[in-house]
């Protein structure tokens, strides 16, 4: 059963009345009563200074993380689609851990620098640097989104740990056939962390994307797009 609640993201007006980006919102409701999160004391970097001007290369930045985040979103429907199968007797649990693998959230390094890597191979290649380090060039350029920095970083190390949760309910189902009760609260439980992290990061991390890029240099020289 969903449990209603408040998004915890607030304040988006000044983000998307002066880049044109709408953030993706947090969802309405819940699937697990569990949290790994603490929504409540995320910090929030400041609003940038009125003559802060967003170029369309900056803004191409902001927007790609955006659809990095979708494409994640689709890649949690297709698992929750395949535990699905796996509940219908329609795909096995090796079957099912074995697509869990292949999927980009399951990668070791997911996180914003991973997808930089994934998803703008040509634009890394292009700069000489597929080992991208977006949080450390971010902080580089706006001290005060270190504390946001730090609890995104917080943040992506519990969701790795929500795989790993997904993979041993998987085994504890393959042991305890027609036990889906583990399998269910874990896939519950990161589909709630995956979306209300994704919103915070995307309220947080647009703009100071679309000022400073993903890597130095990248708005400067208009490298924006994938490929």
């Amino acid at each position: 059963m969903s449990i209603a609640r408040q998004p915890q993201v607030q304040g988006t007006s000044w983000l998307t009345r002066r880049t044109g980006l709408i953030p993706t919102s947090p969802p309405a409701t819940r699937r697990s009563k569990q949290t790994v999160l603490d929504e409540a004391t995320r910090p929030s970097a400041a609003e940038p200074a009125s003559d802060v001007v967003f170029s369309r290369h900056g803004l191409g930045a902001g927007a790609h993380l955006i659809d990095v985040h979708d494409y994640f979103r689709r890649e949690l429907r297709e698992v929750r689609e395949v535990l699905d199968q796996v509940k219908q007797g329609a795909a096995s649990v090796s079957e099912a851990r074995g697509q869990l693998n292949q999927k980009a959230l399951r990668a070791n390094d997911w996180a914003v620098g991973g997808v930089c890597q994934a998803q703008c191979r040509s634009v890394t290649r292009h700069h000489g640097r597929e080992d991208a380090a977006v949080f450390p060039h971010l902080r580089s350029r706006q001290r005060d989104l270190t504390a946001v920095l730090d609890r995104l970083d917080q943040e992506h190390h519990a969701i790795h740990d929500l795989l790993e949760s997904v993979d041993a309910a998987l085994v504890h189902l393959a042991d305890h056939p027609g036990d889906y009760g583990p399998l269910t609260e874990a896939v519950d439980l990161l589909t709630d962390t995956l979306l209300s992290h994704f919103a915070y990061e995307e309220h947080e991390l647009i703009a100071p994307l679309a000022r400073y890029g993903f890597f130095p240099g990248q708005i400067q020289q208009g490298l924006v797009s994938g490929g």
